[in-house]
């Protein structure tokens, strides 16, 4: 009965989160075509529902610290179309000549002395100021990390309160999940003396990445950008493995790398670069496959509700709804499975820099 509850509340989940996306989708069908990137990337202002939007403070150091709300570009510019080759595609900026400053493709540029962007091979060449602004995925990231610290407190705080007894409320579903990290990532790959010092960072990149990875699905509501579908997210992440890693590695590592055991020296001048490569192509490796598969699997969903209004028939719903919310489903197996890959991944390449040597 409990099993059959689950299963019909992550339907009714999926079913809430497809419906949601319909409506995102649908609120731009006034176009001749659907804008999917543009759903999934980063911008200064967020769109609720139809023409409902939030206009996200612009923050820029530019002989000095200047504020202004994106609702000064985005309505009270000009659009300017720039004239561009027959086949390449149309280039549009938005400029306010008060201000003396543009948005295009969501970068903040400053305006020349005749009020213009300039471009070459369709990139603007103008200066760009110091830019702090609060974009999307900066405020998805602040929602996202005020709910992990919301939910880790109140679990703290119950068991502060009520000692080592059963779970319940917040507890029951924090729990489990810290003590499979803690157990069944932490534990099982680094070496008992020195697991528990590296649980805490596993723990965060594994909520951090989890948490908004379930807000992603959602890219209407507070916090559910596409955060971990931004490679300016990834990235960070997977420095911080790589400089723990770093910091971390003793003797026997550093041995491993610019001293291989058992290699004649005459190979050491090929084996040396070749083995940093190799501890910087791992965080590489993370990086892309947190944001290549968050992202696919947005555009994937937001592909197969465009069929519905790119060809303009209600008919392709019953192909494309059911295969949206298959992979809506799927989803969410994604949002913890890539999670706990990034933890376990880092969990291995912090191993294998503090494991002391066997003879």
């Amino acid at each position: 009965m409990a099993f059959k509850n689950v299963i019909k509340s992550v339907f009714l989940t999926c079913l809430a989160i497809f419906s949601l996306n319909v409506s995102f989708a649908n609120s731009g069908k006034e176009k001749e075509k659907l804008e999917i990137m543009h759903h999934i990337s980063d911008a200064h202002e967020w769109h609720l529902f139809g023409e409902t939007a939030v206009y996200l403070p612009i923050i820029l150091i530019d002989g000095g610290l200047k504020t202004f709300s994106s609702k000064e570009l985005y309505h009270h510019g000009t659009v300017v179309n720039v004239q561009v080759p027959e086949g390449s595609e149309p280039i549009e900026y938005i400029a306010n000549a008060e201000l003396g400053y543009a948005i295009c493709h969501e970068k903040i540029y400053k305006l020349d002395a005749n009020g213009e962007l300039t471009f070459h091979e369709g990139h603007p060449k103008n200066l760009k100021p110091l830019d702090f602004s609060i974009t999307k995925n900066t405020l998805s990231l602040f929602f996202g990390a005020t709910i992990i610290l919301v939910l880790m407190f109140s679990t703290a705080s119950f068991y502060k309160k009520n000692g080592a007894v059963a779970p319940k409320g917040l507890a029951k579903f924090i729990e489990p999940l810290i003590v499979f990290v803690r157990d069944d990532i932490a534990k099982a790959n680094l070496p008992k003396s020195k697991y528990l010092k590296y649980t805490p960072y596993l723990l965060t990149i594994f909520f951090f990445i989890f948490f908004n990875n379930l807000l992603g699905l959602v890219p209407i509501l507070p916090g559910g950008a596409n955060l971990t579908g931004n490679i300016s997210v990834t990235i960070v992440l997977a420095t911080l493995t790589l400089l723990i890693t770093v910091f971390s590695g003793n003797k026997n590592y550093w041995k491993h790398i610019f001293a291989t055991p058992g290699v004649p020296i005459a190979l050491l001048p090929i084996m040396v670069p070749i083995e940093i490569v190799g501890v910087l192509t791992k965080p590489f490796a993370l990086m892309i496959r947190l944001f290549a598969n968050m992202t696919a699997g947005h555009i994937i969903i937001l592909s197969l509700i465009s069929i519905i209004f790119v060809n303009e028939n209600a008919a392709w719903g019953f192909l494309s709804v059911p295969m949206g919310l298959f992979i809506s489903v799927l989803e969410l197996l994604v949002a913890f499975l890539q999670a706990y890959l990034f933890a376990l991944l880092s969990s291995l390449f912090i191993s294998a820099a503090v494991e002391e040597a066997h003879h």
